[in-house]
């Protein structure tokens, strides 16, 4: 018995899949949604039906353009090629015709003969003409119907320009050539083929063949192209030169019920003639049915939309009340919670019923803990609390102060920090009164600030008001005070006439590279940038009222309330001045006494020097008593030696006057002064030590040199000083008696853009020594064992109080040190300061070099 088989259970169904899912989907989504969906979806449905009958249609008509595009444009291909085929035939002939003269099988009887036959045969062939390599005309025949231009008589020369370049590239490629089109008027313009003539590998110049282009349109053209399109041949910028087309088609053309031209453009020739074949097909119809349908699909379609949008509106203006609620109310919430200000609300009985962020942030408080507290509250300091409620008590009964006031408040942390409260009722929509409303400012930082700033305008009055300097502050051309300090107080008084005294003073004094004058004190119109971003300007006044020379320094600043102002600030330099004086005597006494030094150094020399003229008189007055007794002189003899006997006195006379202007004590004049004057004058005194001493002296002096504003005694005492230490030098140096010589060189330097003058004094000496050279200005200093350490330290004053420069430096053979050199240098504007107020400072090197040639 066979046991029957166990059916095998069947597998569970799979759970359905939900095809409810977009309704669970459409019930989360929000009421706006959901309505702006119900909106749009029938409108997006009509739209999209729509855009499918317009492709529909455009897509079908775009079909039917294309296939008419083809057929336009193998008809076009199909009359180039006609075209072309043309052009090669009579290529073909005038090459022949270049063959037969090649060979010389024809003459130009001949030639003529045949290019007549050819124009006759061929109307778009105007004229054929043979030139030589120079481009003379040997032969040529012109149809009578050709423009008066292709006329051309045998023996006459074609112009370059009327080939256009053909005639070139035929005879460099030594083939066949088209010309572009050419002529004066586009409708009669030509095309010129060139067929080269070759005689054993030499270029022999061309056949030439022109064509009209308006014939080979005519002759040219199949007759059936003709008749279906319009047909033009162009040049290659676009200019119609025979045919006609159709008028440019509109941005219309790509709509679906547009009946655009169809148009198709090929080159006629391939080797680049510049000639174009266009044509354009003719519409006579349009689509009826098509633009019908078209658009009655669309005026549906715009009716469905416009209901659409109908509804669409009622709705929209329902959601934008509902959006504009929510928005209304988030605005509010985010601008309390967002505010720096602390907001609190009370009831009429003073229980908090709002606060705001801003509040629980300052307090340390939260919202929960303090929304429905009463008096006392937890931010109240213990130690302020029975001020605080009588305060509380005063607001509730509605006699808060209107400017606020200030109260200390305790944070949860029990840190104390300083508030602003101000007060105000609350009202509701309907006019009543629920509450009031307090927002309370954090004012510690402030507050600090305002007693710091306090305490600054303290100690800056204090300041101020503590100097020994006059300081002022009074808008520009006015009399008002804006600031005065104690020491103008007691100079001036309390108003404003002092303040406009010193900036007159001041004004009228002579400024700095600049030339004087009166100062212009008025601004109008001018930025006042420029005024109060620029430094200080000083001056040094004598006020006769208070008998004091005062320092003024102006300077101009926009005041706290932006007008534009002048500080005045005045020191009194009365005890400076009085030292500068009397330094500046004391210098001048310095030098009568360098002057009277060196002249004694120098007695000996000038006794001697002396001693030759008073020699010579003496002899000159014995000789003649001699011959007087004996009777032996003549008159011319007596006045010859007289004459010699004066010149000698003379001579003596004016070494003694030279000492005298040397040594006299007087004042600085400065002067227009000659420089080889000043250095002839100098040399006389100068020469008569430095021969004691057997140092030869030589000088050079450049020709045209310009006067200096100088004082020449001055001058002349530097030189000498310079010229008697370099003798002094060179005998310390016991150099022999051919290495014994000092060089004088003057010649014009020009130093930072400024002409002037430059005098060098060079030696043979052993130099300065390097550790010495910056010491040698020093007072009192000297590198000598008798020398008093005074005659560097005047010569350098005398050239900086001529705005001078004065510069050491020791000359090198290798090294070996050969001799120094002494120079400084004069500008040729200078004028003269008192040395005793001239600038002792060091100034820049300078190296001396020589102008002209020796």
């Amino acid at each position: 018995m066979s046991a029957e088989p166990v059916p095998s259970p069947s597998p569970a169904p799979a759970a359905p899949v939900s095809s409810h899912w977009w309704k669970r989907w459409w019930r989360r989504l929000p009421p706006a949604r959901q309505d702006r969906f119900a909106t749009f979806a029938p409108l997006l449905s009509v739209l999209l039906f729509l855009s499918a009958i317009v492709v529909a249609i455009a897509y079908l008509r775009y079909e039917e353009l294309d296939r008419e595009q083809e057929a336009v444009t193998r008809d076009v291909e199909y009359a180039q090629q006609r075209l072309r085929l043309r052009l090669l035939e009579r290529q073909e002939q005038l090459m022949r015709l270049a063959r037969e003269l090649d060979n010389r099988e024809i003459h130009a009887d001949e030639f003529t003969f045949q290019a007549e036959t050819l124009v006759s045969q061929f109307p778009e062939l105007q004229a054929i003409t043979w030139m030589d390599s120079r481009r003379e005309v040997q032969a040529t025949y012109t149809s009578p119907s050709a423009p008066s231009r292709l006329y051309r008589p045998v023996g006459s020369t074609i112009g370059v320009s009327e080939t256009d370049g053909s005639f070139e590239l035929a005879r460099e490629l030594r083939q066949p050539v088209y010309s572009r089109p050419m002529g004066d008027n586009p409708r009669n313009a030509t095309l010129m083929l060139q067929v080269p003539l070759t005689e054993q590998g030499r270029f022999n110049g061309t056949v030439m063949g022109e064509y009209t282009v308006d014939g080979l349109m005519r002759f040219g053209m199949p007759p059936e192209i003709m008749a279906r399109y319009a047909v033009a041949l162009l040049d290659d910028s676009g200019k119609v030169l025979a045919g006609n087309l159709q008028t440019p088609t509109s941005v219309w053309r790509l709509l679906p019920w547009s009946n655009p031209p169809m148009e198709h453009e090929v080159p006629v020739s391939p080797v680049g003639n510049g000639l174009l074949l266009k044509a354009q097909g003719y519409r006579t119809s349009q689509d009826i049915v098509g633009t019908g349908f078209f658009w009655v699909i669309g005026a549906l379609s715009a009716l469905t939309v416009w209901m659409l949008l109908g509804t669409w509106r009622h709705t929209r203006k329902r959601v934008q009340a509902q959006q504009a609620l929510v928005a209304e109310t988030n605005f509010r919430r985010a601008m309390e919670n967002s505010m720096l200000t602390g907001m609190r609300a009370l009831d009429m009985q003073g229980r908090i019923t709002y606060v705001n962020p801003a509040f629980c942030s300052m307090t340390g408080w939260t919202e929960a803990e303090l929304v429905g507290r009463t008096a006392p509250f937890p931010y109240w300091p213990e130690e302020d609390q029975e001020t605080l409620t009588a305060r509380l008590k005063d607001e509730l009964s509605g006699q808060s102060t209107p400017g606020g006031f200030e109260v200390r408040v305790r944070r949860r942390n029990g840190s104390i920090f300083d508030a602003r409260m101000y007060v105000s009722p609350l009202i509701d929509p309907k006019g009543q009164q629920t509450g009031w409303m307090t927002s309370m400012t954090d004012i510690t930082e402030p507050k600090r600030i305002r007693e710091e700033l306090s305490a600054s305008y303290e100690r800056f009055t204090t300041v101020l008001e503590s100097l020994d300097s006059a300081v002022s502050v009074a808008p520009l051309g006015s009399d008002e005070m804006l600031f005065a300090n104690k020491m103008y107080r007691l100079w001036f008084g309390t108003r404003g006439q002092g303040h406009r005294r010193l900036v007159d003073l001041a004004s009228h004094q002579p400024q700095p590279n600049s030339d004087e004058g009166d100062a212009v004190d008025s601004f109008a119109g001018m930025p006042t940038e420029p005024l109060t971003d620029a430094g200080a300007e000083n001056a040094e006044v004598f006020v006769d009222e208070l008998g004091r020379w005062l320092e003024v320094r102006t300077r101009y600043l926009t005041w706290v309330d932006g007008r534009l102002a002048q500080m005045v600030i005045a020191s009194d330099i009365t005890p400076r001045r009085q030292a500068e004086e009397q330094a500046a005597r004391q210098a001048e006494r310095a030098q009568t006494a360098s002057r009277l030094i060196t002249m004694g150094e120098m007695a000996s020399s000038v006794a001697h020097e002396l001693n030759q003229p008073l020699t010579a008189i003496s002899n000159y007055c014995n000789g003649m008593i001699s011959r007087i007794q004996d009777q032996r002189i003549t008159t011319d003899e007596m006045l010859a030696a007289l004459e010699k006997t004066a010149r000698q006195a003379q001579r003596a006379g004016q070494i003694i006057q030279r000492i005298r202007a040397f040594v006299k004590r007087s004042e600085p004049n400065p002067t227009l002064s000659e420089v080889p004057q000043m250095v002839s004058n100098a040399l006389e005194l100068a020469d008569i030590e430095l021969r004691r001493h057997q140092v030869r002296l030589n000088s050079y002096v450049a020709a045209r040199l310009p006067l200096l504003m100088v004082d020449p005694i001055l001058i002349e005492q530097v030189l000498i000083n310079l010229i008697k230490n370099a003798g002094e030098a060179i005998v310390q140096a016991d150099r022999p008696v051919g290495e014994r010589q000092v060089e004088l060189r003057v010649g014009p330097k020009r130093e930072d853009d400024q002409e002037g003058v430059e005098f060098a004094v060079r030696d043979s000496g052993n130099g300065v020594p390097p550790e010495m050279i910056e010491r040698i200005y020093e007072a009192f200093y000297s590198t000598k064992s008798e020398g008093m350490g005074i005659g560097l330290k005047l010569c350098r004053s005398i050239v900086e109080s001529h705005h001078g420069r004065m510069h050491v430096e020791n000359l090198y053979n290798g090294a070996q040190v050969v001799g120094c050199c002494f120079s400084f240098w004069i500008p040729a504007t200078s004028r003269l300061q008192h040395p005793g107020t001239a600038n002792a400072t060091p100034t820049p090197a300078v190296t001396p070099t020589d102008n002209e040639g020796a």
